[in-house]
């Protein structure tokens, strides 16, 4: 049974549970660097161009930068009707139909709303969202998410009282067409819910409908809304406070009455409808900024959350009924301690079983500097996104593609590895292609800071991007694997005897018959900055696209950090030439990468190397064990991929086309090593 508190009661309950921790984690440290950054796919998402929507402004100016953006369309969705009208909210205040590549306003929600409706602070702020009910086409239903300020503020009374003073108002309305049919709104609305907030961040985010369910099943048509903490619950328990809607996932009945405001219905099947002192409206709680929702349209229908943390790490939970994903006892996979200078995370205490924590099922961190102050903003938003289930690209189906919305970086990670309860599943970057060209977001909306990047779905499962940063939105119309061209027919195998190498200094190599071996370290040469001793493969020819396969053991001791091998490629001579580092250091510039010399000191090329934090790829080798590894240059297109111990994915990933063909070889920077089972295949160049 659904029971509204008094606002003394609340009040006097939550500010004598705000701070009272769950539990103590073990005594130690923050963890330095939580999880590994997403390694390369070799996946590319190919995007191809469908509309632009209008230029629009927050009123008044906003003082934050990072409203200030072309538009601020945050989703895509298809209108549940079979027309085939795609649907795009601007935060700003106007909902646009795209019908046919024809686009126009529908409805204007800002002026409706009045002089209350804000949208100029607050990342959040504005036209949230929208959500066509299930039956549209004959009802004429769809829900709305907005924000108020101004007299709303003291004229109106949110649904709950709150244990802080309000800022803004988060505001649910459900509004009913005339006509379904018609391309511009003519009906009625109707407020549904008001919740105050205590900041302009973390409030209301996606609403929506499981589109799994149907008629007969008990989900169908009712309205799932994200709400986050408001921004408070950083420092108090509220998410975890089951008598408060902020930091949870409501679940209510838009046709129903029974709820406290007699506005809409509260779904009897719902968690804690018969627990005292909860609200009824709970579906899972314990949520920081729970910013996007979606069900998968095939295997077991799951429900999957893109959740933004703290300063550390954003995860995707799969939700499920009465779920409590932790925050703010927890952050991804760790314990969260409010107050912390460090704001960082923890180690999870011995105990941890007990409290019956979610954990999330991906995830990646901030990859915080230490030159950034501790508990600063470090620029990362989890955008959550969709299975793939559509028809149009097979080698994408059953993969969760997601993203990090302000870098533009698109992510994706296995369905069927993606379990509550069980170990993460591994996320990797895809690649992005447009015009048939390799490149990135920041390149394709032309800016290098703030891409702004949002998921989309039509009802046939197909997938678009979007970006604020120019108002623009693409359908992924396929997938390439990079570095796949065909590299030819012509090869060399074995090839371990003397007569088929020249080495830079014969008497520091060895063939003793199924290896060759780089026996003593080489040491540096006049001219351009490169590998000290390498050879080159002579027998058979120079090459132009190519792959490289063979096995390499680094000989140099454990001991010694900075050990490496070298594979070379497209080798013309001393001073022109490809090589993959492959290295049991990551940490500086000249090591673990794919690099160019020209005539020059060698230049650094793979995509993996990041300058600002000093790292690349993981270490290619950190052991004297053998060590399979294959480059793959493409000559045409100068994409270049170092695969090691059979991995699918490549560890390195480059572009360059300054040659187009060349020999190869093997060798060291300094160090020693040796190489066995060589082949090399290709288009071979005479």
């Amino acid at each position: 049974m659904y029971r509204r508190f008094s606002r003394l009661a609340v009040t006097t309950f939550v500010l004598s549970a705000l701070f009272v921790p769950i539990a103590s984690a073990q005594s130690d440290a923050p963890i330095a660097d939580p999880l590994p950054t997403p390694g390369a796919s070799g996946i590319g998402l190919e995007l191809t161009e469908v509309a632009q929507l209008p230029k629009s402004e927050p009123v008044p100016p906003p003082t934050d930068a990072r409203l200030r953006r072309y538009n601020r369309i945050n989703y895509l969705g298809e209108i549940p009707d079979g027309s085939g009208r795609l649907f795009v909210p601007d935060m700003n205040g106007k909902l646009y139909l795209l019908d046919n590549g024809v686009q126009h306003a529908f409805l204007d929600l800002g002026a409706a709303v009045g002089p209350d409706f804000h949208n100029h602070r607050g990342l959040g702020s504005g036209f949230g969202f929208v959500a066509f009910h299930p039956n549209f086409k004959r009802n004429g239903k769809f829900y709305t998410v907005h924000t108020e300020t101004g007299s709303a503020l003291t004229t109106k009374k949110p649904d709950w009282s709150s244990p802080v003073d309000n800022v803004v108002h988060g505001v649910i309305t459900e509004w009913t067409a005339a006509d379904p049919r018609a391309d511009l709104f003519s009906g009625t609305h109707r407020e549904i819910m008001r919740v105050g907030y205590a900041s302009y961040i973390h409030g209301f985010q996606e609403i929506g409908f499981n589109p799994n369910a149907r008629r007969w099943n008990e989900d169908y048509g009712l309205l799932y809304l994200a709400a986050g903490d408001g921004g408070i619950g950083v420092s108090t328990t509220l998410p975890q406070d089951l008598a408060l809607p902020q930091g949870k996932i409501l679940r209510i009945d838009p046709d129903g009455r029974n709820s406290g405001n007699g506005q809409y219905g509260i779904p009897r099947t719902n968690p804690f409808v018969h627990k005292e002192g909860a609200l009824g409206e709970i579906y899972a709680y314990g949520m920081r900024d729970p910013y996007r929702f979606s069900w998968d349209s095939g295997g077991s229908h799951k429900m999957f959350l893109g959740h933004i943390g703290e300063k550390a790490v954003d995860s995707v939970y799969e939700v499920r009924k009465g779920a409590n994903l932790g925050w703010s006892e927890r952050e991804g996979i760790w314990s969260y301690r409010r107050g912390d200078p460090s704001c960082g995370v923890f180690p999870l205490p011995a105990d941890d079983a007990k409290y019956g924590f979610t954990y999330p099922v991906t995830a990646f961190d901030h990859n915080r500097l230490s030159s950034q102050r501790p508990c600063a903003d470090s620029g990362n938003a989890l955008m959550g996104g969709f299975v793939y289930r559509g028809s149009k690209i097979p080698s994408l189906r059953g993969k969760y593609i997601y993203g990090e919305g302000v870098k533009g970086l698109i992510y994706y990670a296995e369905e069927r590895e993606m379990r509550a309860g069980k170990p993460m599943a591994t996320t990797r970057e895809m690649m992005v292609y447009a015009n048939g060209r390799l490149t990135t977001m920041k390149a394709l909306v032309n800016d290098p800071n703030r891409v702004d990047l949002r998921f989309g779905r039509d009802a046939e499962g197909e997938l678009y991007v979007l970006a604020k940063a120019n108002g623009k939105i693409w359908k992924v119309t396929g997938a390439r694997t990079f570095a796949s061209c065909r590299s030819g027919h012509d090869f060399v195998s074995g090839a371990t005897s003397a007569r088929s190498w020249e080495p830079v200094t014969p008497e520091l190599w060895q063939f003793p018959g199924r290896e060759v071996v780089l026996a003593q370290p080489g040491v540096a040469r006049p001219g351009p900055r490169r590998p000290f001793e390498y050879a080159v493969l002579k027998k058979g020819p120079a090459f132009a696209s190519v792959q490289v396969d063979a096995r390499v053991r680094l000989d140099t001791p454990v001991a010694e950090s900075n050990r490496d091998v070298i594979i070379v490629f497209g080798y013309r001579s001393d001073t022109e030439f490809y090589y993959a580092h492959l290295s049991s250091d990551n940490k500086i510039y000249p090591h673990n990468g794919i690099f160019v010399v020209n005539n020059a000191d060698r230049l650094r090329l793979d995509h993996q190397w990041d300058a600002t934090r000093s790292v690349g790829a993981p270490p290619a080798v950190s052991d004297t064990a053998w060590h399979r590894v294959r480059v793959r240059h493409c000559a045409d297109s100068g994409e270049i991929a170092v695969y090691v111990d059979g991995s699918p994915y490549p560890l390195m990933t480059a572009v360059d086309k300054t040659f187009s063909s060349g020999r190869v070889g093997f060798g060291s920077f300094d160090n020693i090593g040796r190489l066995r089972d060589l082949r090399v295949q290709g288009k071979g160049v005479r």
